[in-house]
Parts: C-alpha cells; sequence; structure tokens
C-alpha cells in the first residue's frame, strides 16, 4: 500500500545527505574506539560523532550487502522485502521505497556509487551506478540512460566527485534534496589509492586475541565455514601477489582484477610499492610455519583495508567541507552508515553473515544542526529498517504502517536518551547462501543476551555478552542459564511473530538440486514469452501433474484460456515465495491465479496449521502487489492419508479451515474440494489419489470440473 507524502513546510524539511559505504567495521573507525583507533584515526567520521550522534548499539537485519540495502530502503526485514541473498536475490524495484515517498513529497534525489541491487535504481531523478560489485580502479559507472562510461581515477575519489557535481549542478536548488552517497570502499578486494601505498609500511599492526580461533565450544556450523584468514584467501585477489605460491597455502583461483585495470604508468606504480615485499615472502615461504604465514596474510590484509578507510575519511572530509563552504551545513543532515559491520581477523575470519558482533553491528552516526545534541551516544539498540522511516519522518513524510523498522526522531530530539517504550531486542535473520558456507541461521540479540538458531540441524547457540563478549562460550545447554535460555527463546519466537517470520515465510530455493534448477529457469524463459497468460497456476508436485496425469484435462480446460504452470515438484510456501521474489513474475499480469500450496509444509516436517497459514498468507501478500488486478483462487489441500483418523489428514483440515478465513470473496476465493474426494464415512478415493497424495488422471478431471465453473462464475471463459 502506498502512503501520500504530507505537506510540510519547506523549513522543517533538511537535506539529506547520506553517506554509506560496505563491510566498514566498528573497529576500523577511531570514534568508536578499538584496536585501530591511535594507528588508523577516522578524523572526519569523528568529526560527525563530535558535531552530532554515534550509536553504540547499530545492528543489521542480515550481514550481507545486497539485502542490507535493501533492508535500508524498504524499511523491511529481508523475508519482507523479497531480497535475501546476493548470489540469486534480485531487489524488486517496484516495490516501495523511502527515496519514492521523498521524491513525491517535491524532494530532488540522487543516488551516486555502488548500488548492488541487480535493476536499475527507482525513485531516484539522478543515478550514476557501479556495476554490480563494481571497480577499484578506472571504474565503469553505468549512467541514468543506461549507458556505460570508464572514469580515469580511484573509485572512492571518483564517487566523491561525483556526488559534489551533481550538489554543485543539480537541477532544481529550490528542493530539499536526498543524495545518497554510496562507496565500495572498504569492500574486497581492498584495493588502495596509490597514494596509500606505503600507509602503514612500517607499522606492526595489533592481532585480535582471538585470530587462531579454534572453534571449541560452539556448534560445529562454525567449524565449517570458509572464511578464514589462514585457509581461504586468494593469492592474488586478496593478497595481491603476482603468482601463485608453490606451497598450496594460498588459494589461486582469482588473480587480481583491479591489475589488470591498470594503465601501463599505474601498474608500474604498484609494482614498486608491492612487489619487494612480495619477493621477500616467496623467499621466506618454504621456511615459514603456518601461524607465521597466517600472520603474513592478516598484515597484507589489514594494511590494505585500513588504507581504504583512509580514502573513505578523506572523501567524507570533503563533502563535509563542500557543505561548510556552500552553506548547506546549516540545512543539511549527514549520515554516516555502513551495510553491515566485517570481521578483521577475529575468530581467524574476513567477510561478515555471522550472528557474531563484529559483523552484526554496524555505524551509523548522525549530525543534523540545531536538532541532534553534539556529543551524545545513544544506548538505544537501532536496526537498518529503521532508516527508511527516520528520513521519512525528518522529511514530513507519513511513514507507513506496515513498515517494520521505527524512526529514530524521538532518540535524535531527546538529546540521546531511550524512549521508555524503545525495542529491548533485535532479530536477525541469513539465508545461508553458499559463498563461504556460512549455516543459515537467525536469532535475537538483547542488551546482555544473544541467541542464534540453525534450523537445518535445529541447534542453538547462546552467549552472555558480559561473561564472554568475544562469544567463544555457547551456554545453551549450560544448567545455569536454563532460565535465561528458556526466556531467550520465548523473544525469539515473539520477535518472529512480531514480523511475520517463519519457516514457511522466509524464502527459500532449491537451486542446489540440478532438475529444480533448469525447471525454474525454463519457466522463468517461459514467463518471458507467454506475458499474455490470463490464468497462472502456483503450487507444487500437485500442480506441476497438469503436465503429467493431468495433461489431458488441461489441454481441454485450461491451455485454451492461456494458463501457466508454475508448479514444482516438492515445493513448501517458503520455496513458491522465492520464486514469486525471483521469478520475474512482474512481467505477468493475469486476470486469475490458482494457489494450492501447503500439502508439503504440513507433510515433510508436519508444521503447525498456523504456521502453514502464515506462509499462505505471504503468498497471498505477495501475489496481492505483484499483480494487483488478478483474481485468486485459494485450492484446499487435499485430502491425505486413508480415513480421516489420519493425523496428515487432520492437519491439512486444520489448515483448511483456516484457508476459509483467508478468502473474502472479493478477491481471494476458495475452492473447498474435500468432499469430492472422499466418501461419507471419511475413506479417501484412491481411484482419484492413489498413493494418498497425488492425483490420478480422473482426479484432474474432477479438479478441473470444479474449477472451470469457478472461473466461469469470475468471468474467465
Amino acid at each position: 500500500m502506498w502512503v501520500s507524502a504530507l505537506p510540510v513546510r519547506a523549513v522543517e524539511r533538511p537535506n539529506i545527505l547520506f553517506i554509506f559505504t560496505d563491510d566498514h567495521a566498528l573497529e576500523a573507525i577511531s570514534a568508536y574506539g578499538g584496536r585501530f583507533a591511535t594507528i588508523a584515526p577516522t578524523p572526519n567520521i569523528d568529526r560527525l560523532a563530535r558535531e552530532g550522534m554515534i550509536f553504540r548499539n547499530s545492528f543489521c537485519g542480515n550481514s550481507i550487502c545486497g539485502p542490507s540495502r535493501a533492508s535500508i530502503l524498504t524499511g523491511l526485514h529481508s523475508h519482507a522485502n523479497g531480497f535475501i541473498d546476493n548470489n540469486f536475490g534480485r531487489f524488486d524495484g517496484g516495490q516501495r521505497t523511502f527515496p519514492k515517498l521523498l521524491q513525491q513529497a517535491g524532494y530532488e534525489t540522487a543516488i551516486i556509487g555502488k548500488w548492488h541491487l541487480v535493476f536499475a535504481p527507482t525513485g531516484f531523478d539522478h543515478w550514476e551506478i557501479l556495476p554490480g560489485q563494481g571497480s577499484y580502479v578506472n571504474p565503469d559507472f553505468i549512467q541514468s540512460d543506461g549507458s556505460r562510461v570508464r572514469s580515469a581515477g580511484y573509485v572512492t575519489d571518483l564517487v566523491t566527485d561525483k556526488a559534489l557535481d551533481w550538489l554543485k549542478n543539480r537541477q532544481d536548488k529550490t528542493k530539499p534534496f536526498l543524495l545518497m552517497a554510496q562507496h565500495k570502499a572498504p569492500h574486497r578486494s581492498w584495493m588502495p589509492a596509490p597514494r596509500h601505498y606505503d600507509l602503514f609500511d612500517d607499522i606492526e599492526l595489533p592481532e585480535p586475541p582471538t585470530l587462531f580461533d579454534d572453534y571449541a565450544g560452539r556448534i560445529d556450523a562454525v567449524k565449517q565455514q570458509q572464511m578464514t584468514i589462514a585457509k581461504d584467501f586468494e593469492w592474488g585477489w586478496d593478497m595481491m601477489l603476482p603468482g601463485q605460491p608453490t606451497d598450496g597455502r594460498f588459494l589461486g583461483n582469482l588473480p587480481n582484477g583491479e591489475y589488470r585495470r591498470m594503465t601501463p604508468a599505474q601498474a608500474a606504480e604498484f609494482d614498486a610499492a608491492y612487489g619487494p615485499e612480495n619477493d621477500r615472502l616467496l623467499a621466506a615461504l618454504p621456511s615459514m610455519t603456518d601461524a607465521q604465514v597466517t600472520r603474513w596474510k592478516y598484515q597484507r590484509y589489514l594494511k590494505n583495508y585500513l588504507r581504504t578507510v583512509r580514502a573513505v575519511d578523506e572523501n567524507i572530509g570533503r563533502m563535509l567541507d563542500y557543505l561548510e563552504a556552500s552553506g548547506l551545513a546549516k540545512t543539511t543532515v549527514v549520515i554516516y552508515a555502513s551495510d553491515q559491520g566485517f570481521y578483521l581477523g577475529e575468530h581467524g575470519w574476513y567477510d561478515k553473515r555471522w550472528m557474531f558482533e563484529e559483523s552484526l553491528k554496524m555505524p551509523f552516526v548522525i549530525r543534523w544542526p540545531d536538532v541532534v545534541a553534539p556529543g551524545a551516544q545513544p544506548e538505544a539498540m537501532i536496526q537498518n529498517i529503521d532508516y527508511a522511516p527516520t528520513f521519512l519522518e525528518m522529511a514530513g513524510v507519513a511513514v507507513p504502517a506496515d513498515m517494520q523498522g521505527r524512526s529514530l526522531l524521538p532518540v535524535l530530539k531527546g538529546q540521546g536518551r531511550t524512549p521508555e517504550d524503545w525495542r529491548d531486542a533485535v532479530f536477525y535473520q541469513y539465508s545461508g547462501e553458499d559463498t563461504h558456507a556460512v549455516a543459515r541461521h537467525d536469532g535475537v540479540r538483547t542488551d546482555r543476551l544473544k541467541l542464534m538458531r540453525f534450523p537445518a540441524t535445529e541447534e542453538w547457540m547462546l552467549f552472555d555478552l558480559e561473561r564472554d563478549p568475544m562469544e567463544m562460550n555457547n551456554v545453551a545447554a549450560h544448567p545455569d542459564y536454563a532460565a535465561e535460555f528458556a526466556a531467550m527463546k520465548t523473544r525469539y519466537a515473539e520477535l518472529r511473530a512480531h514480523y511475520g517470520v517463519n519457516d514457511a515465510t522466509f524464502p527459500q530455493h532449491r537451486l542446489a538440486e540440478p532438475w529444480w534448477r533448469e525447471r525454474f529457469l525454463a519457466k522463468t524463459s517461459e514467463i518471458a514469452t507467454q506475458r499474455a497468460a490470463r490464468i497462472v497456476f502456483l503450487g507444487d508436485s500437485i500442480t506441476q501433474g497438469w503436465e503429467g496425469p493431468g495433461k489431458a484435462a488441461w489441454e481441454q480446460h485450461f491451455a485454451p484460456l492461456g494458463a501457466l504452470n508454475w508448479g514444482f515438484s516438492g515445493d513448501r510456501t517458503e520455496h513458491l515465495i522465492w520464486r514469486l521474489q525471483n521469478g520475474d513474475v512482474s512481467r505477468l499480469d493475469p486476470e486469475v491465479a490458482v494457489l494450492l500450496i501447503g500439502t508439503n509444509n504440513t507433510g515433510h516436517r508436519q508444521a503447525p496449521a498456523g504456521e502453514t497459514l502464515m506462509g499462505i498468507r505471504k503468498v497471498l501478500d505477495d501475489l496481492a502487489w505483484k499483480w494487483p488486478r488478478a483474481q485468486v483462487v485459494v485450492m484446499s489441500l487435499f485430502p491425505r492419508g486413508a480415513t480421516a483418523e489420519d493425523p496428515l489428514r487432520q492437519l491439512n483440515a486444520q489448515v483448511n479451515a483456516g484457508l476459509r478465513t483467508l478468502a473474502d470473496g472479493k478477491r481471494v476465493h476458495l475452492v473447498d474440494l474435500t468432499a469430492s474426494f472422499v466418501d461419507g464415512a471419511g475413506n479417501l478415493d484412491e481411484r482419484l489419489l492413489p498413493d494418498r497424495l497425488h492425483l490420478s488422471a480422473a482426479g484432474y478431471d474432477r479438479w478441473a470440473d470444479a474449477l472451470s465453473a469457478e472461473l466461469a462464475r469470475l468471468g474467465v471463459k
């Protein structure tokens, strides 16, 4: 649902400059303290913190680049906005975002830099974005007209150049503006600006106490990840070595792609800076221990990471200086944040994804002249879903009621004090994408405790952050924490219910199964060629069966109506949700959607009826905004088991009872065929359901007859 913008006086509408980076750990921001605060200070971010507020308890909802950005734009957790992972996720630009609402309210909007959401930006008057992850050296920028232009130089400097140019030359300076200046740095592969090649050369950077963590005291999933400095760095991409060492302690799949983009002069400068140290390493490598190699990798990694941060901080200074010189500083809110934190050797890791503190926490610094108390350090627990409602309320725009985040204005205008009704916990979810083999998990964090759940193994981890700030000891099974464990599981369940998430609503794909992936790609192509489909069937193997035992009935009843079959054997609600979010279905504009889903939820894991219904409701919600003109015919779950006493039969009957409450008779209509497939005593007619689950040809005939009557009633003939 779209919410119209509220008219407000121009004086009440500040400009918004949102400076955003990728993978910036709090440990690498001197305003937050940490082991690099004096070695690698960030004076310009610190300036913002002194002149504004720095939030100490700022968290992401999903520690991965694209999903975090999607949550920021929408004010929704990943399962609600549909972008759950980088590998196969794609952001649906048709959904509501805060830039669209600000644009509608009269703001001039622009985004420059890293986008990383697959599709072209929407809601912006101007944009220049990096393709995908973008490049550090001589990067390409995609323009608003779709053209691609290569710019000579270093990406952090160029993003700032382009942002300043837009500020100086924007079309309508009578309007307030939203400018999102989004940097690639300090994302992997941590290529510094040439002026910083020798920065920290004479320093031995301090190591974290957990650099050689053996992962004892935690579940096996923590050991099975593939994001260690010791084993998982690429010799070229990560370590900037010109060739593969022969002893096998460096991976060699990814060469230095940034080096390939350099001009001969740039390459010569790079070689002069890194060549001597590389030569020394290669000469010493045969006699080095594994620990010594790890320590060398750590130093190379962290020095390059902090070098990229130095360029970020310098360019933030350029932006702040321009605001002062142009007279915009007094009327402009400046926010600095990053998409999540990052591991700088803690637990022996780089990257993010985990719910451990280093990647869960993210920076949030804000300067708002005459509103925010300078130097305040709020303790309120905030999340990236809070950004959208905050920006909207700043601008006097009504915050949509279904945004899951909360405006920070009570904290900002309250001198940093935490309101009495503020949240006492944050919710986290990670999809478990293949990259780095980090297992799917979700959880809840309070001011003292953190609970993580791993659904694949139904294991839990509980950490006492006061006694164990490095999260080394899982106390979920410790008898002294029995009460806390129980209370945290209750809080976890409450937050999942609050945000409308459970296993049935969390989008999941099955792309690791070759047949499923092949069918998904084939059906996505079919959508592109059958954009005029009047009816779309959505479901699992029973729906897919229209291509098998039901083919004759399909050809007779539905093929003439331009029907499309989108059934996938074995799918549960969560798989259909993922397909709806990632299968280009917005290309379609059907008159009717026929939905039959949920029997695998009740059958595969015997999920409670309420959980399955939440998944079906989520499907209906997605259909409402994907296909707003379509009528939805919801099929009741077919009866399972031989008799009425069968537990699966009873479970499906509970789901069907709930489906009756979802059907409003206006847009959503229920067709219940239970009575057509059982006799008077409740015994299953196995001529129609021979395996007590799937339909025979005669069963499809019966379904087709009933559905055809319903379609005729809805005017589809």
